[in-house]
């Protein structure tokens, strides 16, 4: 696959699936074998996982959307530079629902493998996120 292939694939899922919410297409853009690697937490292994953790994000953040900052590719690897947004409107992590919009930050790499992707790391900014959402006091605020 091409580089720009490879880029369109990765565009069309956060457009199609993410953006959409709709679960049913994570087969569609992601491999059988998919494994997704977030910082702190054990491997997510298949496209059940992905789609468990998708629902976890979409049901706290009904409204979540991302959007594509910058994007690049080399040979099987994309990379992108992201922020998404959503409300705070259902529980997440233990979280009750604050109302409170949030805006985080992050960078993705993806492997792609016929058209799919197969793997890829998460580097979001999970503390301003938490610090977004009230659960940890945000440098200089009282604990």
């Amino acid at each position: 696959m091409s580089e720009e292939t490879n880029k369109a694939a990765v565009q069309r899922c956060y457009d199609e699936f993410f953006n959409t919410g709709n679960l049913d297409l994570v087969e569609q853009f992601h491999t059988t074998d998919f494994v997704g690697h977030i910082a702190g937490l054990p491997p997510v292994q298949g496209v059940e996982a992905l789609r468990q953790i998708a629902s976890g994000y979409l049901s706290a953040f009904p409204d979540l959307h991302i959007t594509v900052e910058d994007m690049v590719a080399e040979g099987d690897k994309v990379m992108t530079r992201v922020y998404w947004r959503g409300t705070h409107k259902g529980e997440f992590i233990g979280i009750p629902p604050t109302g409170r919009q949030v805006t985080v930050k992050g960078m993705y790499e993806y492997r792609i493998a016929d058209g799919k992707i197969a793997e890829w790391w998460d580097f979001s900014d999970n503390l301003g996120l938490m610090q977004q959402l009230g659960a940890i006091p945000a440098p200089g605020q009282a604990s």
